[in-house]
């Protein structure tokens, strides 16, 4: 498989509409995974963060971009913590389209990256602010737990 570097060099001049990825994101999934949506979207996240590990926050924030997930911006960072914003147009057209929408993909995938990053045990929690059309991530590690 291809580096995140490589894949996204041979995929950079192709742009295809952002209806069909929604398309698929927020019908098709949940017709075939119903209630487990949500959670079949974060496990797929961490999956695509073993695929392409990243070394750093700016290369996740530039893997947002690149994947058109939208703008990541690193917000807060503490000691056993991150928090980060997510916006952009497709975030915003994603709360237009679909009032109960996830990004639980984009969650389990900084989940997984930070993981990988720290060495230890990480989740992550959505902060939906629909009047804004912002995503907030809160990025925890236990610090004595590691992989």
């Amino acid at each position: 498989m291809k580096s995140f570097q490589e894949h996204s060099e041979l995929l950079k001049d192709l742009h295809v509409p952002a209806f069909g990825y929604e398309l698929i994101r927020q019908v098709v999934f949940p017709s075939m995974f119903g209630k487990d949506t949500s959670f079949i979207l974060y496990w797929v996240g961490k999956e695509l963060a073993r695929k392409y590990p990243l070394q750093t926050i700016e290369e996740i924030i530039s893997f947002f971009e690149k994947a058109g997930w939208g703008t990541l911006t690193l917000l807060e960072e503490k000691k056993d913590e991150y928090e980060f914003e997510l916006n952009g147009p497709l975030v915003s057209a994603r709360f237009d389209w679909n009032d109960s929408c996830t990004f639980q993909l984009e969650a389990g995938f900084l989940a997984q990256q930070i993981e990988q990053q720290k060495g230890q045990i990480t989740e992550t929690y959505e902060q939906q602010k629909k009047k804004s059309k912002t995503v907030y991530f809160t990025v925890k590690w236990d610090r004595k737990d590691h992989i």
